[in-house]
């Protein structure tokens, strides 16, 4: 597979998480938590494909990042979208542990307080990578 394949598999990754991390959200909301335990731990698979991938990319990128270049108005949307995204990504990966490990053990009243912040976190650091590959790859390339 080509390099330049990745980004867009990285995006669809992250929407994908998305989209199971809703699920995951909606399930608890209704009571079904065996639905619920589901959608996490593919949300947690499909974002741990994402980094691995997301890394591979990156330490095989000459240069290592990917410059945005436009200016004006979608360049100030672009830094703000993406420094946000990054320390929130970087407080993500304890984060999901903390929020899994009292789950796996089945001490859901200490899952339920971490899971409160982790997942809009979570939520937000997947559908802002996808705007991320959207401004860099599609929108303004």
């Amino acid at each position: 597979m080509p390099l330049s394949q990745l980004p867009s598999i990285n995006a669809s990754l992250n929407a994908l998480s998305a989209l199971l991390i809703l699920g995951g959200w909606y399930c608890i909301k209704h009571q079904r938590r065996v639905a619920h335990a589901c959608c996490m731990i593919a949300a947690f698979i499909t974002s741990s494909l994402f980094l691995g991938c997301y890394l591979y990319y990156h330490f095989n990128l000459p240069g290592h990042h990917v410059a945005f270049t436009t200016l004006g108005w979608p360049r100030v949307v672009y830094f703000f979208i993406l420094f946000t995204h990054l320390p929130l990504a970087l407080v993500l990966v304890p984060l999901v542990i903390m929020t899994f490990t009292p789950a796996l053990r089945q001490h859901f009243d200490q899952h339920k307080k971490i899971a409160r912040w982790t997942l809009p976190i979570w939520l937000y650091v997947s559908v802002t990578g996808v705007l991320v590959y959207y401004m860099l790859y599609v929108w303004f390339k």
